[in-house]
């Protein structure tokens, strides 16, 4: 039933450490059943996407948010004809190299790390988890994930430089992922924007009215919601909205990309990774939309005021605890320490701080860095 340019579980490139196959799980099923059991997956949910518990636990933590990446990505790939056990096992793994407190966490690790001319990447942080810390297996280290999932992990959202990232070259960084990759970087958008528009109005950041002021794509569908249900609460109004956002922009990234399929004539996977471009894609129409609604979001939401304080704090406990364990490496937990005997300890510090969750990176902060201030401030 897969389309002729799906990847099909036979033509993987396989593992790095070979097995046997199983008998009746193909490898990518089995890819997502030892992703979804990896502690890095389960610590997803104390991860923050935007919004802190500080405000409520109904808001999405970075596993929710997974999950309904994942849903959207299988309704796609069902209609594309792709391989819907890979998309799927690409839309769990996504996010898996997320540190704590979401892109705050992301941006005061970055900064951190140039201050040793290095940088933090959330996907090649991905590749590092399923590769090095997780150890589950006897046979061999990490996952042993196969190439396609551990490709897809880096290349989903955007194409690395072979001259830059030279260790990354068995990734076939001069061509183009399979379509189940490219899939990923639009279903995530997807789920957050409307997802981030969602959580916006439950903390009260963001009104009804502010959005469809701010959203003409959203005005026209709420209009749409309220002609059919004009005795519903606004909040019911809202939802109704919602949804019908979600159709649209799902509706017609499968419309765009299957007429770009059917016009650049793709019929295997390696014409897929030799096309030039990505073939996965909005109509201008919607990508204008989609452009609107992030904008609306970093200006109403992201960078809101109400929010401000919450990124702050997030960026100076990450640039806290970072520091701390630079100047004592003593510190670290030792499978950490044996680290330090074949990488710099600032790449060490970096991924033990971007395993964390919210609360362990809190808890870190407590024990080390709290203390430390009090006993510099105390008087001698």
């Amino acid at each position: 039933m897969l389309a002729p340019y799906a990847l099909r579980p036979e033509e993987t490139r396989g593992r790095r450490y070979p097995e046997a196959r199983h008998p009746y799980r193909n490898d990518f099923q089995r890819d997502r059943d030892r992703v979804i059991h990896s502690r890095a997956f389960r610590r997803l949910e104390n991860k923050t996407q935007v919004f802190t518990r500080r405000y409520s636990d109904h808001f999405r933590n970075r596993l929710t948010h997974t999950i309904e990446v994942a849903q959207i990505s299988r309704t796609i790939a069902a209609e594309l004809g792709l391989n819907d056990d890979l998309v799927e096992t690409l839309a769990l793994v996504h996010d898996i190299g997320h540190p704590p407190f979401g892109h705050s966490g992301e941006h005061a690790l970055n900064a951190a790390m140039h201050e040793h001319g290095d940088s933090f990447d959330h996907n090649l942080h991905a590749l590092r988890t399923v590769e090095q810390f997780e150890q589950r297996y006897a046979d061999f280290p990490g996952l042993n994930l196969t190439f396609e999932v551990r490709e897809g992990i880096i290349k989903h959202s955007c194409d690395y430089d072979p001259q830059v990232f030279p260790h990354l070259s068995e990734y076939l960084l001069d061509q183009r992922p399979p379509l189940e990759a490219q899939l990923i970087d639009f279903t995530d958008e997807i789920a957050y924007n409307t997802a981030d528009l969602d959580d916006g109005l439950e903390s009260r950041i963001i009104t009804v009215r502010q959005v469809r002021t701010g959203l003409p794509v959203f005005a026209l569908l709420y209009d749409e919601a309220e002609h059919r249900y004009p005795k519903a609460p606004d909040k019911l109004k809202f939802n109704e909205t919602l949804k019908r956002l979600v159709d649209r922009l799902v509706s017609d990234l499968i419309d765009n990309t299957r007429k770009a399929l059917a016009a650049t004539y793709l019929d295997s996977v390696e014409a897929v990774r030799r096309h030039p471009n990505r073939v996965v894609a909005f109509s201008p129409e919607i990508e204008k939309e989609r452009q609107q609604i992030k904008a609306f979001l970093y200006e109403n939401v992201y960078f809101s005021a109400p929010l401000k304080a919450d990124k702050k704090k997030a960026e100076r406990l990450i640039a806290e605890v970072f520091a701390f364990f630079i100047k004592s490496p003593e510190k670290l937990p030792a499978s950490y320490q044996e680290k330090m005997l074949h990488e710099p300890l600032h790449r060490v510090v970096c991924d033990y701080i971007a395993g964390m969750t919210d609360n362990y990176a809190q808890e870190q902060h407590r024990a080390f860095c709290s203390e430390r201030k009090k006993a510099v401030s105390s008087p001698q």
